[in-house]
């Protein structure tokens, strides 16, 4: 805390004192724009006057523009010009003042660091114009070998940002890169690696997808009675084998598990006659149904169907969401 000193002796008044002290605090920026200046009861305390005088000079201080007082909260320095955000002239950043105050931030780190005013231009210019680019075009890329989890990527990501998105095999990724000048490539962090290593060279960016957790369906697996059949529906037959690993590590040969692809009708068949419980992708969903509908002769008591959250996790999508600029 700033130590202030009153002349008892002196021919100026111990207020006047007080206030020249405290203008001179605020000004070399000792006490900063938006500080909580001490109580009346501290200042009284440290400066031996009383505190009905302290509270005339906070009066005068802020008659004169120096702090501002917030009911219930106490006296702070008022910020002053560009610190109040009184430069906004713009409409938009008049709409947008949060905002803003972002966009500042970012101009005062960079000229701090000596940028010019044009060169922080024309870094933002380029980030924005790349951005832009790279936002027209989105692809979703997985192996060949487990295309599936990139239709169901697709298939999400198309439901959620409502912008069309291409899938293309991994193995072809490096062939299609060559023909585009920018892109924004999607992928399962599994597989971000790889994907990275092929679009180094090109004027693209690579955002990895994190997956949902799956914590609510898990829980009910530990639950189920003892030999339950749980039937797993998916477009990817990677998922397929990692569910299988998963749920068998979580219950070993207490359960029976059985997997289908959507498209397997002889399989899906089977899981929807023999399964008490069904799980399935979001993608999936429709075909379990039709499969239950058409199965429904033959079943004396129709399986539970649960369609799980969607398979990307909601923090990459609203991720994709920003970077796309679709937010």
């Amino acid at each position: 805390m700033i130590q202030f000193r009153i002349q008892p002796d002196s021919e100026i008044p111990a207020s006047a004192q007080l206030f020249n002290q405290i203008r001179f605090a605020i000004a070399s920026r000792q006490y900063p724009p938006r500080y909580k200046l001490p109580s009346t009861r501290a200042l009284a305390m440290q400066t031996g006057l009383h505190r009905n005088t302290i509270s005339k000079v906070y009066r005068q201080l802020e008659e004169e523009g120096f702090v501002e007082s917030l009911a219930g909260s106490g006296i702070y320095v008022r910020a002053q010009g560009h610190e109040s955000g009184s430069r906004l002239q713009s409409p938009i950043l008049k709409q947008h003042p949060q905002e803003n105050k972002v966009v500042q931030q970012a101009l005062d780190e960079l000229l701090s660091q000596g940028c010019s005013l044009n060169q922080a231009r024309e870094l933002f210019l380029a980030e924005i114009d790349w951005r832009l680019r790279c936002s027209a075009r989105v692809l979703v890329t997985a192996p060949a070998q487990d295309i599936g989890v990139g239709e169901l990527m697709v298939y999400e990501l198309e439901e959620s940002l409502k912008t069309p998105v291409e899938l293309v095999a991994m193995e072809e990724l490096a062939a299609v890169l060559e023909q585009t000048s920018s892109a924004t490539v999607v992928t399962h962090r599994y597989f971000i690696g790889d994907v990275e290593a092929i679009a180094a060279p090109k004027a693209v960016r690579v955002i990895p997808l994190d997956i949902y957790d799956y914590a609510k369906e898990l829980n009910l697996v530990k639950n189920l009675p003892k030999d339950s059949c749980i039937g797993i529906v998916s477009l990817s037959p990677g998922i397929l084998r990692g569910t299988e690993v998963i749920l068998h590590g979580l219950r070993g040969d207490e359960l029976l598990v059985m997997t289908s692809q959507p498209k397997d009708a002889y399989k899906l068949q089977a899981i929807v006659k023999r399964a008490q419980v069904i799980f399935c992708d979001q993608a999936s969903f429709s075909a379990v149904q039709a499969a239950l509908q058409a199965a429904q002769e033959d079943i004396i008591r129709p399986p539970k169907l649960i369609r799980c959250e969607n398979y990307i996790g909601i923090q990459s999508i609203n991720l994709l969401k920003r970077e796309l600029g679709l937010v």
